[in-house]
């Protein structure tokens, strides 16, 4: 007893860091009305569900090696890094991101939006900026359709040019002749000059009609996407009409980059720079100066959404090849909560099982043992909070197991106890070698069990993770709550209110 003040201090501490740690999570699930930045900050100290529980996208993909000379297994390599970069900027708790064989890798995403998903991961984000070719786009034009004119009329009944429509100051194209431009651009390609090529903007309206401009860009990039160093998204400014309303994404150069670039500027002014993605015209402005300090912008349709998820992928870099969706599973909120409903049920009916029959079976000692497995189960999902685990179907079940092993404690220190008291031996020393002589068995079983866990959770995948994370954080808590919390209230009753018969 000379340790009681120092142990109930212990259990006291342990309790207020356990509400601590559990409060986020409590309010973050509970709380109406809460804004997106509350959300945020709540969710970053608090459990978060696994993909079977709060639904979310589980992709399999491949990367594209066809005409790759690099190695698959470098280019997956290089692909689930990008991909990661992505994914952690993107904001997702808990995502799974798994190399696997043949080149592939498994994406478990909980609680995303499928389109947005598969967007952010799959894009190639391959940016380069070209000089647009405005001098010698009349040249070429007159090329192809005298090469055209001579070809076979019944394919081509109509020249390149008649294609052509005034989008403002660029040369655009009705995007239902897209398919025929292309063609006709095929068959020219003998005739085009090597060091340039026509690339199409993105889809817009103009004058009630959808339409794509056409630029003629020099071949060689004059700065790819590699040299990129910070990638961010702001509202477009500026009197722009045309980008009135939308989203830009504000692009910073690495040093060499940006000598380079003002070199480029400063060498072309009154030239239009083409801003390309995934070899599509973002935007081709005017180089109006010299730009010395290597900042660039993005222009377009953008939404705040687009240009936050485009800015990450800028930022993470492009993928080094395309990538194929080898396997797809969407799993939806409903199945996630029947689910949540379904576990939670078993788990309140199992508790409430099991703290029937210790009050039943033991009395006034069961009373604390269930005290005992109410200090489990809160210390384990207070550790859960604090470390950010995160808890799925398979976890669930991990907890209802623990409360099983929990009181499993409780009744070999309780039946050691009642031997000790029948041989004889007074309340408090009863109590105090009951305590002693079961820990070791107490110790045993459940380090054992604890080292499985631990090389479960290290080794295994998916829901064997979450198994395994839930049944050892859960055996941790009940060494400290069915043998220390346990002992520190029987030593109370029988020490300081001086309880001399022990209902057991």
């Amino acid at each position: 007893m000379r340790n009681f003040g120092l142990r109930v201090g212990i259990v006291l501490v342990a309790v207020l860091l356990g509400i601590y740690a559990i409060y986020p999570t409590i309010r973050m699930y509970t709380a109406e009305g809460l804004s997106k930045e509350e959300e945020i900050n709540l969710s970053k100290r608090a459990v978060h569900l696994g993909l079977d529980l709060k639904g979310g996208m589980h992709i399999v993909l491949e990367v594209d090696t066809t005409g790759m000379a690099e190695a698959p297994q470098d280019l997956r390599d290089r692909a689930y890094e990008i991909i990661r970069n992505r994914i952690d900027e993107f904001g997702v708790f808990e995502p799974i991101i798994e190399k696997q064989s043949r080149g592939r890798i498994l994406v478990q995403l909980p609680g995303v939006d499928r389109d947005r998903a598969i967007y952010l991961i799959k894009k190639v984000a391959h940016l380069e900026f070209k000089l647009v070719a405005d001098e010698k786009l009349a040249t070429v034009v007159e090329r192809i359709d005298d090469y055209l004119t001579e070809q076979d009329t019944m394919a081509f009944e109509q020249p390149f040019s008649s294609y052509f429509m005034s989008v403002q100051r660029d040369m655009g194209i009705d995007i239902r002749d897209e398919d025929s431009l292309r063609a006709l651009l095929v068959k020219a390609q003998d005739v085009m000059p090597e060091d340039v090529h026509f690339l199409l903007g993105p889809k817009e309206d103009f004058e009630g009609r959808e339409v794509k401009r056409l630029y003629l860009l020099k071949r060689k990039a004059e700065l790819t996407g590699e040299t990129v160093r910070d990638a961010s998204h702001e509202p477009t400014q500026g009197q722009d009409l045309q980008h009135m309303g939308t989203w830009q994404i504000s692009l910073e150069f690495k040093r060499e980059a940006a000598r380079k670039f003002a070199s480029v500027t400063g060498k072309h002014i009154n030239k239009r720079l083409a801003i390309v993605l995934d070899s599509v015209v973002q935007s081709a402005p005017s180089i109006q100066e010299r730009i010395p300090h290597g900042r660039a912008r993005i222009t377009g349709q953008f939404t705040a959404e687009k240009a936050r998820d485009l800015a990450i992928i800028l930022r993470a870099g492009a993928l080094p090849a395309p990538l194929r969706i080898v396997e797809e599973r969407s799993v939806g909120p409903s199945l996630g909560r029947d689910s949540i409903e379904s576990g939670i049920r078993a788990v309140l009916i199992a508790g409430a099982l099991v703290v029937v029959f210790m009050l039943i079976y033991y009395s006034l000692s069961g009373f604390v043992a269930d005290i005992a497995l109410f200090l489990n189960f809160f210390f384990l999902i207070a550790v859960l909070s604090a470390f950010r685990g995160s808890l799925t179907m398979p976890g669930i079940a991990g907890i209802a197991l623990t409360i099983g092993m929990a009181v499993d404690a409780n009744v070999l220190i309780f039946e050691r106890i009642r031997e000790e008291l029948k041989i004889g031996k007074t309340t408090r020393t009863a109590i105090d070698q009951g305590f002693g002589r079961a820990w070791i068995t107490i110790f045993d079983s459940n380090i054992t069990t604890i080292i499985i866990g631990v090389i479960l959770f290290i080794f295994g995948s998916g829901p064997i993770k979450g198994f395994a994370l839930t049944l050892t954080v859960g055996l941790v808590a009940n060494l400290f709550s069915a043998v220390f919390v346990s002992k520190v209230i029987f030593n109370f009753f029988t020490y300081r209110i001086d309880v001399r018969k022990l209902r057991i």
